[in-house]
This record gives structure tokens, sequence and C-alpha cells, in this order.
């Protein structure tokens, strides 16, 4: 059973998350379970003025994600910020270049999940995942969330990503937030909550 982690992060909060969900899917028996990026699209230029080239020196090494590992993936869990309430640009190319993964339904039936980030509370965490789910369900793939047997989701004692559509965190305007222990959590439930319906599915 093949699960794909697929994500793009430019400060390294995507990328916790998508570390925290990953390690959720390998605890299922039979998973293997890899890290992908989607192309970056901005100049260097451009991305050294937002400050983002240091910390995406931490996660250079992980491979771009191909159109056939796509393919010969059981499950596919995508990880995007936000930008104005919808996923990012980087993330909204790499979906756009799947026409012909979408013209020969090779995504049918396949699993999917989305987990994302944003700098406030109602900065779209939301809105970001069900603009993915849209696009997987043209896909034809199976959408599942972060179900409310993850507990903490719930509760309004502190700030808490984490919603029924999926497993989020919040950055701060200026980025120097970094994801709690219960974020993470969330990302591990929901990575290994996919991973384990992809197992029946697959047997």
């Amino acid at each position: 059973m093949k699960i794909l982690v697929v994500y793009y992060s430019m400060y390294g909060h995507i990328h916790q998350m998508a570390q925290a969900v990953a390690e959720g899917a390998k605890m299922v028996e039979g998973a293997e379970v890899e890290l992908r990026r989607v192309p970056e699209t901005l100049p260097t230029e451009v991305l050294e003025k937002m400050g983002a080239i240091e910390p995406q020196k931490v996660f250079a090494h992980i491979p771009i994600c191909s159109l056939e590992e796509l393919a010969s993936a059981d499950a596919i869990i995508f990880g995007t910020p936000t930008r104005f309430g919808n996923m990012c640009g980087q993330m909204r190319q790499f979906f756009d270049s799947t026409g012909e993964l979408w013209k020969d339904g090779t995504l049918v039936r396949k699993v999917g999940g989305v987990f994302t980030s944003a700098s406030t509370q109602h900065g779209g965490l939301e809105s970001t995942i069900l603009s993915c789910h849209i696009t997987l369900l043209h896909q034809g793939m199976i959408i599942v969330g972060l179900p409310y047997s993850f507990q903490g989701q719930m509760g309004v004692d502190k700030i808490r990503g984490g919603s029924p559509y999926g497993a989020s965190t919040i950055a701060g305007a200026d980025n120097s937030r970094i994801p709690d222990e219960n974020e993470l959590d969330g990302a591990r439930f929901q990575g290994r909550h996919i991973a384990t319906i992809t197992s029946k599915l697959v047997q």
C-alpha cells in the first residue's frame, strides 16, 4: 500500500505537518509512505524578498512529485498553505498539470486528503481545504478528513488548528508560530486515519 504526502511549504509549517502526516500513516501495517514536494513557481529573487529561501533549505532534499508517482499511489494526502482563502498557486499549478490523469481516470477510487496552514484562525483554513476537495472530487478520489474522534480539535481554551475537513496549523502574521503538539497530533491522526481506510479498500 503506497501513500504519498504531496505538499508545498514556503516557511516550513506545512513541511512539519507533512512529516507528522507521514508519521501517522506509517503506524498502519503495510503502509509505504513517501514525502514529495510540488514544483516552485516563484523566482528566486521573489522568494528572497519574502524571506523564504533559508526556511526552504530545510526540506530541499525532498524530491519533486511526478505524475507517475500519483498514478502508482493508493492514497495521496496534499498539503498547502492558504492564499487568500484558497490553495497556493504552486499547488494549483500542480493540480492543473494532472489533466492527462483526469482524462484517463487514473486517480478514480484513490483516497485523498488535505491539510493546511494560515496566518490567523480565520485566514481561510477550511475554505482552502474545501477548494482542494473540489479538484479531488473531479479526479474521482475518495475524500477523507479529520473526524471529531480526534478530540484535539475541540475546545476553545487555546489556539487550535484542525477541523473535520482536515488538519491545520496557525502560523501567525509573521510566520513565527510553529505547529504545536496538538496540531501535529491532528496531522498524525489524519495520516493514520487515511492509511487505515486505504488499507481496507486495497484489501
